[in-house]
């Protein structure tokens, strides 16, 4: 069944505590916005409207690069005003869900569920059975409260979408709803439970946000990729390498600017991620990478890791030459790489090693790097 979703994420998040509003802030790498957008683009959904403050266009663009099938747009003052926003922006009738971005552990089974029920109901929404004793009071307790059916409610919620707009017409102005399916509930529209996950937790208090990292850490994994560059020497006064240029009596011959321990980073980065090779990306036969520095492919890389919700442990390169001699210059190295690849200098090695006069190395007919990164992704 095709869908629409608006994810909301307008909101200051003031219980949140100190910093970024909670949509925009990082989780497991990725801003907790994004892991929302992911999802619901990978359940197929067809149109993804996020709703945001009016200052924050920008930051959604920034945070969901490399994703296509959204849109942002400015939300109002509360949620309400935000949702009525997403409803009018959406184009077509297909079922919508609504969703909170401050709920970033929502799966393709989720949206799975919600849809089945919509075929016989007006509205579905995602909970579960209220488990703890209820207390009501302040300080002290005025009151023990039955458990007895009742259910806390998650998003996403869905509806059939003209049915939620139809209620929404008709809700109070002056009456904050406490969630969507209280809007259609008034209305008079039928909206069934359907079983939910404590996974979906939503994130309000500052403490949730260790609770979501650690269950963000059970949703990827660690993949390593390697790379492995050679450029021989040829004329010149200098080389590139680890986007430091050193004097030589010689340069190094390649198409771009022959940075063997870029390039090696490139492929290492590239083959964590299973995007390929340097080459598929910046074919040697194209003439705009003549001479081309070689920071251009690794950034180029990242941006990829990064578009797949990856995040860059660490790199380690290893040059294998007799001269010219790498000591003096890495720290400069181990620099620039972090600054390349946006990671802190002590998650960047930077080796050197000699083949003891074999081979093409060692008879100095050329140098060569090999380079090992590791990327945490998700699942």
């Amino acid at each position: 069944m095709s869908f629409s979703a608006i994810v909301v994420a307008a909101g200051e998040g003031l219980r949140a505590g100190p910093g970024e509003p909670k949509a925009w802030r990082l989780l497991g790498g990725r801003p907790i916005v994004r892991w929302s957008i992911e999802a619901l683009l990978g359940a197929g959904a067809s149109d993804v409207v996020v709703v945001v403050a009016p200052d924050r266009l920008a930051a959604a663009a920034d945070a969901l690069e490399g994703l296509a099938g959204w849109r942002a747009i400015s939300g109002g003052k509360t949620r309400s005003q935000s949702v009525r926003a997403g409803l009018s922006a959406l184009r077509g009738s297909h079922p919508v869900l609504i969703h909170d971005a401050a709920r970033p552990f929502v799966t393709a089974a989720h949206v799975e569920r919600l849809l089945a029920a919509l075929e016989a109901v007006d509205g579905a929404v995602l909970a579960l059975p209220v488990p703890d004793t209820l207390k009501r009071g302040e300080a002290l307790v005025a009151e023990t409260v039955s458990r007895e059916g009742l259910w806390r409610a998650q998003t996403p919620q869905a509806f059939h979408f003209e049915r939620l707009r139809a209620a929404y017409a008709v809700w109070p102005a002056d009456e904050e709803p406490t969630d969507d399916a209280s809007v259609a509930e008034r209305a008079g529209a039928r909206v069934a439970l359907v079983r939910g996950d404590p996974m979906l937790m939503k994130l309000t208090w500052p403490e949730d946000f260790q609770m979501a990292e650690r269950l963000a850490g059970s949703q990827r994994i660690v993949r390593t990729g390697f790379g492995l560059d050679a450029h021989r020497f040829g004329p010149g006064d200098a080389v590139v390498l680890g986007g430091v240029r050193i004097s030589h009596d010689r340069g190094l011959v390649g198409h771009s600017d022959a940075d063997a321990g870029l390039h090696a980073l490139t492929d290492a980065l590239l083959g964590a991620i299973a995007e390929g090779d340097i080459g598929q990306h910046f074919p040697p036969s194209d003439p705009q990478w003549k001479g081309a520095a070689s920071d251009r492919f690794l950034a180029h890389a990242v941006a990829l890791a990064q578009a797949k919700g990856g995040r860059i442990l660490n790199v380690d390169l290893t040059l294998v030459c007799e001269r010219p001699k790498i000591g003096p210059h890495r720290d400069a190295m181990r620099a620039r790489i972090a600054a390349i690849m946006s990671i802190p200098l002590d998650r960047v090695s930077v080796k050197a090693t000699t083949t003891e006069g074999m081979g093409f190395t060692g008879r100095e007919e050329g140098l060569m790097a090999q380079a090992v990164v590791g990327v945490e992704i998700p699942l």
